[in-house]
């Protein structure tokens, strides 16, 4: 028998364009074995409830932990307000109508009452690649501003290249806020982003450096735009996430093959683009398939989540935003040969070094048993110094 969910209320203001009973009614999609109810009345009498508050902004771990529970329970806020209601054997109707009214009465009373704490919810959020503390929190129109910056942070992964992580940041909560006035869905700038990497391409390959790299940049940057946006609205489709992943991993070393054949025959590496060709290939598939190996035979989680090491190799290993930087820099000297030339390099340089690091989690797994990322090793007012951790982990997450 399923879950029934029903909202009860809504939030007095907007946050990223969604209420909080429009936010909850997407992300509760999501969650397979539910049903959303709009009257509590027409919940059976032996089923499982859950009620729900639409005036907080909830974790998607908190509601899977809740829609999951196994007792009947309160769960309350840092005020001790009670927030949602996992509550069955027929009492749903009157554990409603008390819920309603600020959660006093003999029904809930007599019900556990949880904190965050008490649910002993996961901190590793391995699809973002980072650990982040769960979260329930009041909307109100005083704390929009503050709900909406860290919705967005929180959209972030965590551990990425230099340039997403510290460049982009800014700018993209400037646009994504422009997309949602705009009426633009993810869906559109990932359509705008394709059509910016063909472009960058054609450029690249008749030898339009400049203009190629303008809108290379430009298209990394509605890169991040597209994914926070689809975050932060609880929107996606089957179709954006083939486009997103799909172009995120045809696109770079095609970019590279189209950068060689746009050298004219002025440079003396013209004459070795077929080599030059091959080394990109392998040194862009040996990576992924690096990562791919670590993921499904030694970890259950991405290779750059294992030690801080790996952390800090993502900041700068051989993916499209640090090779653009590269082949910028060639091109600013004059030398978009040399620019190649060290992509080619950092590409096999990297490659090697991802080896390494699978071989090492697949001897370390052999002997001492499963692995474990770092992020879950970090002890709460201990480490909070450690520069691994100052860079990697919120601020409210170290404690």
């Amino acid at each position: 028998m399923p879950v029934y969910i029903h909202i009860i209320g809504d939030s007095e203001t907007d946050i990223w364009g969604l209420s909080g009973r429009e936010r909850l009614q997407r992300m509760l999609k999501a969650f397979s074995g539910t049903r959303r109810v709009d009257n509590p009345a027409r919940i059976p009498a032996p089923a499982s409830a859950l009620l729900l508050r639409g005036d907080y902004l909830f974790d998607a771990i908190v509601l899977g932990a809740l829609i999951k529970a196994r007792t009947d329970l309160v769960l309350v806020s840092e005020e001790g307000e009670p927030v949602a209601v996992r509550i069955s054997g027929g009492n749903v109707q009157q554990g409603f109508d008390e819920f309603a009214r600020g959660g006093e009465g003999q029904t809930l009373s007599s019900l556990l009452r949880y904190e965050l704490k008490d649910l002993d919810l996961p901190s590793l959020r391995q699809n973002l690649k980072k650990r982040d503390a769960p979260y329930v929190l009041p909307i109100s129109r005083n704390s929009r501003c503050n709900l909406e910056s860290e919705l967005f942070d929180r959209s972030y992964k965590g551990v990425t290249d230099f340039v997403t992580k510290w460049l982009w940041p800014a700018p993209a909560f400037r646009a994504v806020r422009f997309c949602i006035r705009a009426g633009l869905q993810p869906n559109h700038i990932t359509l705008l982003s394709l059509l910016f990497t063909v472009l960058a391409g054609i450029a690249f390959w008749y030898g339009f450096y400049g203009l190629g790299l303008v809108m290379g940049w430009f298209m990394t940057f509605l890169d991040t735009v597209d994914g926070k946006l689809a975050r932060v609205t609880v929107t996606s489709s089957r179709l954006g996430d083939v486009l997103d992943h799909g172009l995120d991993i045809i696109h770079p070393p095609l970019w590279y093959i189209a950068w060689g054949m746009g050298l004219s025959a002025d440079y003396s590496l013209s004459s070795h683009l077929p080599l030059l060709f091959g080394l990109i290939l392998i040194g862009y598939i040996g990576g992924r398939l690096c990562e791919g190996a670590f993921q499904f035979w030694v970890a259950l989680f991405d290779i750059f989540i294992w030690r801080p090491l790996d952390s800090f190799n993502r900041l700068i290993t051989a993916r499209r935003n640090p090779n653009l930087v590269l082949l910028t820099l060639g091109w600013l000297a004059g030398r978009p040969d040399i620019g190649l030339l060290s992509v080619v390099i950092w590409h096999l340089l990297s490659t090697g070094f991802l080896s390494v690091r699978v071989v090492m989690g697949w001897l370390s797994r052999r002997s001492r048993g499963p692995l474990h990322s770092w992020f879950e090793e970090i002890v709460a007012g201990q480490d909070e110094g450690k520069l691994a951790v100052r860079i990697f982990v919120p601020l409210r997450s170290r404690r």
